[in-house]
Formats: structure tokens, sequence, C-alpha cells
């Protein structure tokens, strides 16, 4: 053999080799896909850009790992091989220009089937804002929690705030709001005034639990009372949490559980409060990244919804969403409703 045929039957052979790696890789998403066989909607994942001139509120620059430019192509490369063909942007801003830069980044990304936007109830332009977003289809509700330095029990005794939320409803859009010991009560009382108002709470599993035995009993009451009501989803997200060596919870050092059995009290205790057509698949991605990877977020919740058979997978996956905030369907992989 020639120094020159030599040459060429190298350059085939890598050729060849890469074109094996390629396939090979591609087998290897299939396959991943292949596993979730019920198609996923995330109904919380954040977008931001840090590198605008006006930067962004969140995240800080001190959160390291997640302060970077994370759009809609970010999120599709990471979630589409796990099965994801849709989600839902939840904002992570209260600057109202950013409601409106989430439906421009979106607006030719159709892995993005839906924004929970970030409004004030209470504000002069409130109607005006949300009647301009929603004539885009893709703009779904507002959140209302304790962010941003809002008291939302003092909010909500304010008739105008009460007034503009029943805009939302009669718009036919959807509130979200957490669902720890002080969120509770508040929205019962939204419920009470506003009950064909759909709410979702966020990030339940991970909401604190209070220790004192009586304020746990009533916060466990206001639970199993908005269980009650039909109109009250939940995300079942945050569930990865840093404790120490004897299972509590801390905010740094420790370690972070793993193993289903670990989480399957409270996600026992969620199910049997809602049942399976209020509970929601949310990766609340990029925050959730530094307590585990996509696949562990998403696999975690696999494990335990596969044990409540295919019925209640794919409500938890896909049906309930659709419930919960009449998301607008953009590819041909995304399912609906007949």
């Amino acid at each position: 053999m020639t120094q020159e045929e030599a040459g060429v039957d190298r350059r085939k052979f890598i050729k060849a080799a890469a074109a094996g790696t390629v396939a090979i890789a591609a087998a290897g998403t299939r396959a991943l896909a292949q596993r979730h066989a019920v198609p996923i909607i995330d109904t919380h994942v954040h977008l931001y850009d840090p590198t605008r001139p006006q930067g962004v509120p969140w995240p800080s620059p001190e959160q390291t790992s997640i302060y970077r430019t994370f759009l809609p192509a970010d999120y599709r490369r990471i979630a589409e091989p796990f099965g994801v063909v849709g989600m839902i942007e939840t904002e992570c801003s209260p600057w109202v220009e950013d409601n409106y830069w989430v439906l421009d980044v979106s607006a030719k990304e159709t892995i993005v089937v839906g924004e929970i936007g970030d409004l004030f109830p209470g504000k002069p332009d409130f109607g005006e804002h949300l009647s301009r977003l929603h004539k885009n289809p893709l703009y779904r509700g507002i959140r209302f929690a304790y962010l941003w330095g809002r008291d939302v029990a003092e909010e909500i005794r304010k008739p105008q705030v009460m007034a503009d939320l029943r805009l939302l409803s009669d718009a036919g859009l959807t509130l979200d709001s957490g669902g720890g010991p002080r969120d509770v009560p508040n929205l019962l009382r939204i419920t009470d005034q506003i009950p064909a108002l759909r709410i979702v709470i966020n990030h339940l599993p991970g909401a604190p639990i209070p220790d004192e035995p009586a304020a746990r009993a009533a916060y466990q009451r206001g639970l199993r009372e908005l269980g009650k009501r039909p109109q009250v989803y939940v995300k079942v997200s945050e569930i990865f949490q840093r404790v120490d060596e004897k299972g509590r919870r801390v905010r740094s050092g420790g370690r972070i559980p793993r193993e289903l059995s670990f989480y399957r009290p409270r996600l026992d205790e969620i199910w049997e409060t809602f049942g399976p057509d209020r509970l929601l698949f949310a990766s609340d991605w990029t925050n959730s990244e530094p307590m585990g990877t996509f696949g562990e977020t998403l696999g975690l919740v696999q494990e335990y919804f596969t044990q409540k058979g295919p019925e209640a997978v794919e409500k938890f996956f896909w049906k309930n969403s659709v419930a919960a905030y009449r998301w607008v369907k953009r590819q041909a992989n995304q399912p609906g409703l007949a």
C-alpha cells in the first residue's frame, strides 16, 4: 500500500467512525425518547437573557451555575431527548416589559405552548396590559405570589386587586401561586370570592411545612379544603431537597437524596389530597438545575406516577395541563384533547 493509499484509507476510516458515532448518539437519543412513550408538557420553565442591556432581575450573577442565557432553543436541546414536546414558560421577572419579551422570543419557537406572565393586580394599568397580552394566544395567565416584595395577604384585601383577579378569570386565564403556609389562606379567600378562577399551586412538594403541631394541622386542613375545589391544580416540582444527617432541610451542605423512598410520603400526601386529575409535571428549569439533572428530575416523578398506572401517567404528563392552562398546540407531536 502506498502512502497516498494509506492516507485515503485513514480518511475513510475517520469518516466512517464519525458517522458511526453520530448514528450511535442518534440511536441513543431515540431509545431515550422511546422510554417516555407518553408525550410530556413541562408546565414550569424560566427563560431569561443576562446579556441584554438592561440585564435580568433573576438569576443573580452569584447563581453562577444558571446565570447564562436560556432561551427556548436551549430548553429544547435539554428536554426533547426525554420525550418533552412542549413547555409553559413561567415568568421570573417583575418587569412588565418582560411579559412581552417572552412572547417575542417564543414567537417562532413552537416548543413553547404558553406563558404564565407577571403583572401586578391592583396597578392602574393591569387591565390594559392584560388585554394586550391576552391577544396573543400563548399568554395563559399570571403569577401572583410572595415574590418581589409582594404581601399577597395584604394585597387581596384591596377591592381593586380582587377586581383585577376577576378580570383574569373572566378572560379564561389562570393564576399561579405558591403553596406554603402563608399562601393557603390567601388561595382559600380568592377561590371563595372567585370560584371560577383556575389556580395552579407552584412547587407544592417543596413548600415548607410548619413544625409546630397546631400550625401544621391548620396548614393541612387548608390544603385538604383546596383539594375539594376542582379548579385548583398542583405542580409536582421542587421535590429534591438538601437535608442534614437527620433528614431535616438545610440551605447548604448536607446531601440531596435521590431515592424515591425519601420523598414518597410527601408525594403520597399530595396525591391523596388532590388526586390524579389535578397534578402537573413541572421541571422548574433552570432553577432546579443545581439540585439535579433534568433526567433525574423527570425520572423521580416518572418512577412515582408509573406505579399509579398508565392513565395517571398520561394525565400527569400532559392531559391535566390542558385543563389547567388551555395551552396552544403548535407542533404535530403535541397532544390535544378530542
